[in-house]
């Protein structure tokens, strides 16, 4: 029987976990509450619990500074973190300290019961083979404490010796996968493995890999992702983060750079991704929504494009989006046509010489640039497409055909099809799974409701065809959108 210690500093939080364990699960029984740091500790002194789900964020003594305080003391303690939202900065605090698993809020059920279980399952394998106990305690105590500060020389020779290191040098790697993509990491080590010895393990949601030897860092970067490649389902989001080779009492540095590369990517990517969905967000909307709705869209990718990229790289964005708007109400850039372009992006742009030009110039071209595509399309569009337009931003909540939007614009369905394969240069399902992914995108970042719930909210029954849905248009699945979508709000 395993006992567990419950520390959070919010009443409900507590009495769930407790209800939980004291309603019966096998194997594990209730030790005690606490509800700060403090009384954690002195808990820990007196009940001394097999494992302790600690949360991070409560007044005075966080729950990695008390982690810190008693890790040494309890070394075989199992720890899970617990928080409102997945951060780097928090990863790399506890990582040192051997965290077996971190959990974001709010915890289901059956998610506590899992992590029970597969600690309950570590907690038996360390007890009925003592011989693989040493071996594997030896890695992990490796992997997460040593790897994490500047050693002596007499240690690094104790984890050589130990480990059966034939070589003074090593290089550190993580990789963040797609919790959606399908085979995980042991198929990718699979692959791994049939060219390179290294050391794994599992660290907060991240693999952590320690490749020993003069290893040729721009290989094993090339060989890594053609694993990934090759095992992971196409379009799947994955990250990674390689450091520098170090000698054995340095290689700390290699997993500050490690994980220092991994975030770098990460902020990178979550640029990339809102910066797809907002130009699919305006080139939509452009003419057909409120202005002031469009200015704020406008205004809103600009100012994350211009703070992101060095600024001949922002401006070469813009020109791009601006072409992108200006193809799509006149034509111009697709076919010759007598219609002249409301401005010239790529000349205009280009003289640019700082922020404040910029700023000047797109106070005066996006009005132009909407009003174009506002005649264009409400002038020109046929009053059945404006309906069924109409007809889908006020329905797309739930579940509707285009036979419903072609009654309500009174017109055929076949004709309505032609009207938006002529005018929209879309589909009406396509159309409508793209305004259903935008507003999803926005539910997830207002972080106030489930997966579930989103894909209900936005009139998707089957959650899994949701996912492939808005990984299909956003590049990336719905549950790592989320995750890095509450990152960034940190």
């Amino acid at each position: 029987m395993f006992t567990v210690l419950i520390v959070d500093d919010e009443e409900p939080v507590l009495e769930s976990y407790a209800f939980i364990l004291e309603k019966g699960v096998e194997g594990f029984r209730l030790a005690g509450k606490a509800r700060t740091g403090y009384e954690a500790i002195a808990l820990m002194h007196s009940l001394k619990p097999d494992i302790v789900f600690m949360d991070i964020n409560m007044p005075g003594l966080d729950g990695i500074d008390t982690i810190a305080e008693v890790h040494d003391k309890f070394s075989d303690t199992v720890f899970v973190l617990s928080t409102a939202y997945e951060r780097f900065d928090i990863a790399k605090r506890a990582i040192p300290l051997g965290v077996f698993a971190y959990l974001v809020k709010p915890v289901s059920k059956k998610l506590f019961i899992e992590t029970l279980a597969d600690i309950g399952n570590a907690l038996s394998k360390r007890k009925t083979d003592k011989t693989a106990v040493l071996e594997s305690g030896a890695e992990d105590r490796f992997m997460k404490e040593y790897l994490w500060r500047r050693g002596k020389e007499s240690e690094w020779q104790s984890c050589k010796d130990a480990l059966s290191l034939d070589s003074d040098r090593a290089l550190v790697a993580f990789l963040d996968l797609d919790p959606e993509a399908g085979p995980g990491f042991a198929e990718i080590n699979a692959a791994l493995s049939l060219k390179y010895k290294f050391i794994f393990s599992m660290h907060l949601n991240l693999g952590m890999y320690f490749f020993s030897g003069d290893v040729d860092a721009p290989a094993l970067s090339a060989f890594v992702q053609d694993c990934i490649l090759r095992t992971l389902p196409s379009g799947a989001l994955f990250l990674t983060g390689f450091g520098s080779l170090q000698e054995g009492v340095s290689l700390y540095l290699s997993c500050a750079e490690a994980l220092d590369e991994l975030n770098r990517k990460k902020n990178s990517t979550d640029v990339r991704l809102r910066e797809r969905m907002r130009i699919i967000e305006l080139r939509r909307k452009t003419g057909l929504s409120d202005y002031a709705e469009l200015l704020s869209l406008f205004n809103a990718y600009w100012e994350e494009i211009f703070a992101s990229y060095e600024f001949s790289l922002a401006k070469s964005k813009m020109i791009t989006l601006f072409v992108l708007l200006i193809d799509d109400c006149t034509g111009c850039f697709q076919a010759y046509t007598d219609e002249f372009p409301p401005c010239s992006p790529a000349e205009e742009i280009s003289a640019l010489a700082n922020l404040a030009e910029w700023k000047e110039w797109a106070l005066s071209a996006f009005p132009l640039v909407y009003n174009t595509a506002r005649q264009k399309r409400t002038g020109r569009f046929p009053v059945p497409l404006v309906k069924a337009i109409e007809f889908i931003e006020g329905n797309y909540t739930r579940q509707i055909q285009l036979s419903d939007a072609a009654d309500a614009a009174s017109v055929s369905a076949a004709y309505l099809s032609r009207l938006f394969g002529e005018h929209m240069d879309s589909s009406f399902i396509d159309y409508l799974t793209v305004m259903r992914v935008e507003r999803a995108e926005k539910l997830i970042r207002a972080n106030k409701l489930n997966i579930k719930e989103v894909s209900f909210a936005v009139g998707y029954q089957d959650p899994n065809y949701f996912s492939k849905i808005f990984r299909k248009i956003a590049g990336v699945s719905p549950s790592m959108y989320a995750q890095r979508s509450r990152y960034e709000k940190e």
